[in-house]
């Protein structure tokens, strides 16, 4: 699934601020796997 830059911006600053990242997941409904990526990849992009 592609997620907007818009939303992925929302979920990594919800991490930066002190979230804990499973429950940015929970609250975004999406996996940790995939936050943990956007954390590390340097630049925020579109994907499939």
């Amino acid at each position: 699934m592609s997620y907007s830059l818009d939303f992925r911006q929302k979920v990594i600053n919800f991490a930066e601020n002190g979230g804990k990242i499973t429950k940015a997941a929970h609250t975004f409904g999406i996996g940790r796997a995939s936050i943990y990526r956007w954390l590390f990849r340097p630049n925020i992009e579109l994907t499939r």
